[in-house]
């Protein structure tokens, strides 16, 4: 299956439908990583897209999505802040983690690179984080609108240009970034990467020095040579990428990285939901992994489904009992594998069914065994997969007895 894109909906700060894009690889993500694109910019600006692009290639899922008022979100910039940002910004982790997996990596352009330094401490689960061409404190970007100040001052509000397009600044933007002029940073435990071009003519590099010696270690710095402050140049963005997946891999532990835990007994499988839908959590006393459905019937294909687990217990049990049978027969079984499929045969076209049994669920298993063997011993190994221990729970009388437990109050 190819890398997939998927729009989704949540809920911001302010009540509004915020807009975002989660891209996932092909095979179960490394990582969920929550992307926070520049100021005033959104989440299709080409950086961020390539950034992503690039990371999801080499094994990333990321989410980025418009914050309030901006790109195909709903709501008024006007009525934004800093500190709705970073709210709508822990409002798309929760989400992430309600429908899918928290985000252990946060990356941010920009300003979106200090907001996520600010809302680190609210998200739980991040491991890493990484800013992209930063400003060391939130009011830095006053200087964008510094001729504007006086006016917004004096009469609450004022329309200033920014990047070509015009916006409407409020007091009560301002009066928030000064509250925001120290980002907290010594007392996170967090593995950091701060990356900025030495030729950034919108946030100076002093900003990333700021950044990186308030950070605590472990911390790196990269300089991104001859890279505008957008990463308009598409090497310039791939290269962010690939620094940020090497990085990454030494801070962020790969496949699950906020797996969830709970206790089970010895011999017990516990399933819990995951996403109110179809992504399940399966836990033993020692293992977890989940289950889902296909994308093609409402899943997020996260997991094998129901069936294919079945069919798992049945196929790992056949040649488990296969090899444990040779082993102590001491005959020279080089390989064993096994192919299962499930089906449904109706009537004339199934033997077996009967007219109490119009329908039989059918299994068949096609069993390899390679090494050098006669064809006596390939015959009795045969016959051996018949006797695993799931095969036989398969043909026994099985009940399955259910109830209710009571939740603790």
């Amino acid at each position: 299956m190819p890398a997939t894109k998927q729009k989704v909906e949540f809920t911001g700060s302010q009540g509004n439908a915020l807009a975002g894009l989660l891209e996932t690889p092909a095979d179960k993500p490394h990582a969920y990583v929550l992307f926070a694109h520049c100021f005033t910019c959104g989440k299709d600006i080409a950086a961020a897209s390539r950034v992503a692009r690039e990371l999801v290639s080499r094994g990333f899922a990321v989410f980025r999505f418009d914050f309030t008022g901006l790109g195909s979100s709903d709501g008024d910039f006007a009525n934004t802040n800093f500190s709705s940002n970073i709210q709508d910004l822990v409002l798309a982790a929760s989400f992430l983690r309600e429908s899918y997996e928290a985000p252990s990596l946060l990356i941010g352009h920009s300003l979106g690179g200090t907001a996520v330094l600010n809302a680190a401490r609210l998200i739980p689960e991040t491991r890493g984080l990484v800013t992209i061409g930063s400003p060391a404190s939130a009011e830095h970007v006053a200087k964008q609108f510094a001729c504007d100040i006086e006016s917004i001052e004096r009469d609450g509000e004022a329309t200033v240009s920014l990047a070509g397009r015009e916006f409407t600044i409020k007091k009560q933007f301002v009066d928030d970034i000064r509250e925001h002029q120290h980002t907290r940073l010594n007392d996170l435990k967090l593995a950091t990467l701060v990356m900025h071009s030495p030729i950034d003519n919108v946030v100076s590099i002093t900003e990333a020095e700021k950044i990186y010696v308030a950070a605590r270690h472990p911390k790196s710095f990269v300089s991104l040579d001859n890279a505008d402050h957008l990463l308009s140049r598409k090497t310039d963005a791939n290269y962010v990428a690939e620094t940020i997946a090497a990085w990454a891999s030494r801070y962020i532990s790969t496949n699950s990285t906020a797996q969830p835990s709970t206790k089970v007994a010895a011999g017990e499988v516990t399933v819990k939901e995951r996403d109110r839908k179809f992504t399940q959590d399966v836990f033993t006393d020692s293992h977890h992994w989940v289950a889902d459905e296909p994308i093609s019937i409402g899943g997020k294909n996260l997991g094998p489904d129901p069936y294919e687990q079945l069919l798992a217990a049945l196929g790992t049990c056949t040649t488990m009992t296969v090899r444990m049978y040779a082993e102590r027969k001491k005959w020279p079984v080089d390989k064993v594998s096994v192919t299962l499929k499930h089906s449904r045969k109706h009537g004339d076209d199934c033997a077996q069914c009967d007219e109490e049994h119009p329908r039989i669920d059918l299994i068949t298993r096609s069993v390899t065994i390679t090494g050098d063997l006669d064809d006596q011993q390939r015959q009795r190994l045969l016959e051996i997969a018949d006797k695993c221990p799931v095969h036989r729970t398969l043909h026994n009388k099985l009940v399955v007895e259910t109830a209710l437990v009571e939740q603790a109050p």
